[in-house]
């Protein structure tokens, strides 16, 4: 299936502001004396067939290289941000780390923590990705990542629970989302499953809702220029608060986890707790994990965040991301090698396979199945444009007052308002 690229033109390119951030750069390459060299690697995929895939990757380069070896460590997502920043202030890089662009890696290469890639990348790599996957590795136009997966995102729900409220038609408009809401609240269905306790995933809402309230160009100028004094800003901040006044999400979605365990909003989804989630195209895989069989959720369905009236946002606009990976500035050969080894259409299909996603090699994409998935990829397409998640392109230290304002705003604590004046507030403070 030919995926259109259209990445950059939602993501730009990302200026690079100063850190001050201090400390040598390292790194976790340990090289020996006979010239072997073994390079330390952190991902997310902390269980199932995400966790083996690195594994049999880093088994297979060493197989093909035997003279090196990767040292393969998985950490829950939700700690990577975190452990990675620690890594930065003391200069205690692994060679290899997961990447999401955007201003989070452009924080990690102002400190000076990064390899320039832009040279480094194979050319059969680089045709068969397209220049769009890298737009979010693009900083002053050089490539500081190498993509592994397209992950726009949307609605995901279960078939099932929609047949059991009369649900027949996926919702195109958030009139239609409350409809749905409200059948399924009176057969006794939990509507919305939502992981708060991340903070990220309440924020998505936010995110969807300002995709459809603003203008395209202020959307995707926030990464060169987070201005948030738009009216649309507070559009989108109320238009949440009104939705989730009709108490659209599970009991108790302020202390759920979006992925740690069947009483994570994915594992609620999984299991027939909840009949919606609003997640990126990694949700297909991480639900699959978390059903009784740990397979592929068998009625899983996804349609488009729905269109909201009086918003300039574009019509079928997207938003999302693009995972990848970055080498440390001062890591061997090796690093790059190994990622334009696991870029190679093989191990992009296992890839697709392992995690069932969207590969950024479109070469790939055949090995996409997962009836989800589909209409996702076709959706994206389509899309006028897309853009990257907001708390991804503002970088880390915005994108968590963001996320941490909605979490505030939806338990009670703000109201939309004091919501954009502190994710303004933290924009003025850079």
């Amino acid at each position: 299936m030919e995926m259109r690229r259209t990445w950059a033109a939602g993501i730009g390119i990302i200026a690079v502001g100063a850190l001050g951030l201090t400390g040598c750069s390292g790194g976790g390459t340990d090289a020996a004396d006979d010239g072997s060299v073994t390079l330390t690697m952190w991902h997310n995929s902390t269980t199932g067939d995400g966790k083996q895939y690195w594994a049999d990757a880093a088994a297979a380069f060493h197989e093909a290289n035997p003279d090196v070896t990767i040292e393969v460590t998985s950490i829950q997502n939700e700690d990577m941000d975190g452990k990675l920043q620690t890594a930065v202030n003391s200069g205690d890089m692994p060679d290899i780390f997961l990447a999401r662009g955007g201003g989070k890696l452009a924080d990690v290469v102002s400190a000076g923590k990064v390899k320039d890639l832009t040279g480094l990348i194979d050319d059969d790599v680089k045709t068969a990705f397209g220049d769009a996957p890298f737009s979010a590795f693009t900083i002053d136009d050089k490539i500081y990542g190498m993509p592994s997966s397209v992950l726009p995102g949307g609605i995901f729900y279960s078939k099932d629970l929609f047949a059991e409220a009369g649900i027949t038609e996926e919702p195109t408009t958030l009139d239609e989302l409350e409809a749905a809401v409200t059948k399924l609240k009176d057969a006794g269905i939990a509507p919305i499953a939502l992981g708060a306790k991340d903070a990220w995933p309440a924020a998505h809402w936010f995110y969807f809702f300002a995709l459809r309230a603003c203008d395209q160009g202020i959307v995707q100028s926030l990464a060169t220029d987070p201005d948030f004094s738009d009216p649309c800003w507070l559009d989108a901040a109320e238009n949440l608060a009104d939705f989730t006044a009709t108490e659209p999400f599970n009991d108790g979605f302020l202390t759920t986890t979006a992925q740690q365990g069947a009483n994570s909003s994915a594992g609620l989804l999984a299991n027939h707790q909840a009949a919606m989630e609003l997640m990126g195209a990694w949700d297909v895989g991480v639900i699959a994990s978390l059903t009784p069989d740990q397979k592929p959720l068998a009625d899983l369905g996804w349609f488009p965040f729905p269109e909201v009236d009086g918003g300039e946002g574009g019509a079928g606009a997207m938003m999302g991301g693009v995972d990848g990976f970055s080498c440390a500035v001062d890591s061997p050969s090796a690093c790059e090698d190994f990622l334009n080894f696991v870029s190679s259409k093989e191990w992009q299909e296992k890839y697709a396979t392992a995690f069932q996603t969207i590969p950024a090699n479109q070469d790939a994409t055949g090995a996409v199945t997962d009836p989800s998935l589909l209409p996702l990829m076709d959706a994206y397409s389509a899309a006028p444009y897309a853009s990257l998640w907001l708390d991804t392109a503002l970088g880390q230290n915005v994108g968590n007052a963001l996320n941490t304002g909605v979490v505030e705003m939806l338990a009670g604590q703000g109201d939309p308002q004091k919501l954009v004046d502190s994710i303004a507030n933290a924009a003025a403070r850079g």
